[in-house]
């Protein structure tokens, strides 16, 4: 019975009970995971990771398709939008050491960016043959409003990009500054460079309860890779794809 009712929902993705029912239980959950991360103090409870990990099993229980449910929720996904302007708060805040630094900071991430969407979509391009899918992945270094806007206007897999983000992201602040200090790498400044253009807001949001000043560098290089991103990948994608061909 409960399965029925749920299933309605399916029925009429565009009605307004549909939207205010789906809506509402993914915020709740998201931040219920939110809550629950800030209390317990784990990095790996990424609200994200949970709200996704709990919204596909009630998806499939309840028989409601994807599309149906995207349908329904496109408030938050255009709340995604806005939500990007307040990137551009952090980068106000370092604007002096970018000015000083500008060269080589346009420089390095340009390369870095470079590199991430090459590897990553000639890997994708071998292993599964699906041009949707590896652009999605391509993308999964810049932050979530971005990448899904990007993956959109590229024509690939906008549900997979996400996930995809949200791993990058947890992975590179879990790993990375491991990593940075296993290759003898201790620079605030690099180190905040290296975490913000690889895990984005993720990455940046964990140096920064850590380190403020690390955190600061790292909200830095998301930005500029995300600018940087949106400008090469419409160009470089075509290049790509010419080795599939």
């Amino acid at each position: 019975m409960l399965t029925d009712w749920f299933t309605s929902l399916n029925a009429q993705p565009s009605s307004i009970y549909s939207t205010l029912v789906l809506s509402l239980l993914t915020l709740i959950l998201y931040q219920s995971a939110s809550w629950l991360q800030q209390r317990c103090q784990f990095i790996w409870l990424n609200p994200m990771i949970i709200a996704i990990l709990l919204i596909i099993p009630f998806l499939l229980f309840t028989q409601i398709d994807y599309q149906s449910y995207r349908q329904s929720t496109q408030f938050i996904h255009h709340l995604l939008e806005p939500a990007t302007v307040a990137l551009g708060f952090p980068l106000y805040q370092q604007l002096r050491t970018i000015k000083y630094h500008w060269r080589a900071l346009i420089s390095l991430l340009t390369l870095s960016v470079i590199i991430v969407i090459t590897i990553s979509f000639l890997s994708a391009m071998l292993l599964i043959h699906q041009q949707e899918i590896a652009i999605a992945l391509s993308l999964k270094s810049v932050t979530t409003p971005i990448g899904i806007a990007l993956t959109e206007q590229l024509s690939g897999d906008s549900s997979i990009t996400p996930f995809a983000i949200t791993i990058a992201g947890f992975s590179g602040a879990l790993l990375g500054p491991r990593w940075l200090k296993l290759i003898n790498v201790h620079s605030k400044i690099a180190t905040g460079l290296a975490i913000g253009s690889a895990s984005h807001v993720i990455g940046s949001i964990i140096l920064t309860r850590k380190d403020p000043s690390i955190g600061a560098y790292s909200s830095v290089a998301l930005i500029i890779s995300a600018v940087l991103t949106a400008m090469i990948i419409p160009l470089l994608i075509p290049i790509l794809m010419l080795f599939f061909k």
